[in-house]
């Protein structure tokens, strides 16, 4: 039976995100956090214990593939590439494997090597520069771009493996480019496409375009090829751009949690999830994720803002009367799912979260009759004007202890008064 509350909020996106949901297909989450979120020029690299804790977590949020490194880097990698395979396989997690590896065969071997050993495939994600201004660059010839493609693609699926072909800097690639490389790969054995924006260059209308276009060449040169989508953030559109390939028919996206990656990073996956979850285009259990989030916070030594969206201190605390006032009224109805949504667009406790009511300057009585409900005080009318009145000679929001310390002081003087009086 439907609530009546729900009835309270005209969603005005209903009717657009839902009409364009691609289909009733499994949306695929790639993780990145592994391999590409640790390219930050900023992160620490997390120990062993700390990437398995991870993983762990990967697979808690529903997260399909996670790339667990490009072991072609060194023996220092492939270690822990190794490592993070075994606790796939003795952990029985539902999060399948993938390696990062450019298209040389002396960094897909060392994937086949691993994939033997621990006894699970690893997906290898071979990556090439596709654009006219990579091809200038670093002086490819198209041609010499095709050959070197499909032989990688060729080896790895000789060795075993099944191949993601990865083209770097698509969105500024040629489509008559695209189409060859693709088609080249494709016909050599890869099961997956990845389109990429390696440089935050695309805007949604620009990757719906993309994405329409590379459909077209996979449906005519073998329709079973899935297509990937890997965005950056550099110019802010990374969850929307993954929104909008998922919407002209991506099969899986990629991000890293908190969005950690090169220059600015990669799509912060957990927002992009949190945004399909409320769009209901998924049905994960995400009430882990906010400790994913400052987990690998911590884990890489990059602190997350205060304002960072769902998951940052300040997501859900508000300190001003008024807001305040109605997320109080709204308890006071008895409703947790509309205290949850009267003054806020993400509802916290979909995600294991809660509604803070802070005391500060811009507070009002009902914040501090609120806080002094909530830690046990009497609802004494002279104890809850003694703190309003010390929040408003103050320039943020009273901690806690200022709090106590507060009441507890008014207490003192209040049982002295009494005291006095008796006498």
């Amino acid at each position: 039976m439907t609530d009546p509350l729900h009835d309270l909020i005209y969603d005005w996106n209903i009717g657009d995100e839902r009409a364009t949901r691609p289909s009733a297909k499994k949306i695929e989450f790639d993780d990145e956090t592994l391999r590409d979120g640790l390219q930050s020029p900023s992160v620490t690299d997390p120990s062993i214990d700390e990437k398995i804790r991870i993983l762990h977590f990967q697979n808690d949020i529903g997260v399909d593939t996670s790339d667990i490194g490009l072991p072609g880097a060194g023996p220092h990698v492939q270690k822990s590439v190794e490592r993070l395979a075994r606790e796939i396989v003795d952990a029985k997690l539902s999060v399948a494997a993938n390696c990062a590896a450019r298209t040389h065969e002396n960094d897909i071997r060392p994937i086949a090597e691993i994939s033997q050993r621990v006894g699970i495939p690893i997906e290898a994600c071979t990556f090439i520069g596709s654009s006219p201004i990579r091809q200038f660059a670093e002086e490819w010839d198209l041609d010499w771009i095709i050959e070197q493609s499909a032989k990688a693609v060729r080896f790895a699926v000789g060795e075993g493996l099944p191949v993601m072909y990865v083209t770097e800097d698509t969105t500024r690639a040629k489509p008559e480019d695209v189409e060859k490389l693709y088609t080249a790969a494709i016909e050599a054995g890869a099961k997956r496409v990845c389109v990429c924006d390696t440089v935050g260059h695309a805007t949604p209308w620009g990757v719906r375009n993309l994405i329409r276009f590379v459909r077209g060449v996979v449906d005519r040169v073998n329709p079973a090829v899935k297509i990937d989508w890997h965005g950056h953030s550099d110019r802010g559109l990374g969850v929307i751009n993954s929104i909008a390939a998922i919407e002209a028919g991506a099969d899986r996206v990629h991000g890293s949690a908190a969005g950690i990656g090169e220059r600015v990073g990669n799509t912060p996956i957990d927002l992009l999830m949190v945004n399909l979850k409320l769009m209901e285009w998924i049905d994960n259990d995400l009430t882990t994720l906010p400790q994913y989030v400052r987990f690998v916070s911590q884990a890489v030594r990059i602190p997350l803002p205060d304002q960072y969206p769902v998951f940052g201190r300040d997501a859900f605390r508000t300190g001003t009367g008024v807001h305040a006032a109605a997320i109080i009224k709204a308890k006071k109805k008895g409703s947790e799912w509309l205290a949850d949504r009267v003054y806020s667009g993400v509802p916290a406790g979909m995600f294991g979260l809660q509604q803070i009511i802070e005391v500060g300057p811009m507070c009002g009585l009902s914040n501090v009759i609120y806080w002094l409900d909530a830690n046990g005080y009497p609802q004494d009318e002279g104890l809850a004007k003694e703190i309003f009145q010390l929040a408003k000679s103050t320039n943020r929001v009273l901690t806690d202890e200022e709090l106590h310390g507060a009441a507890g002081r008014w207490n003192e003087a209040e049982g002295r008064r009494q005291k006095a009086e008796r006498t």
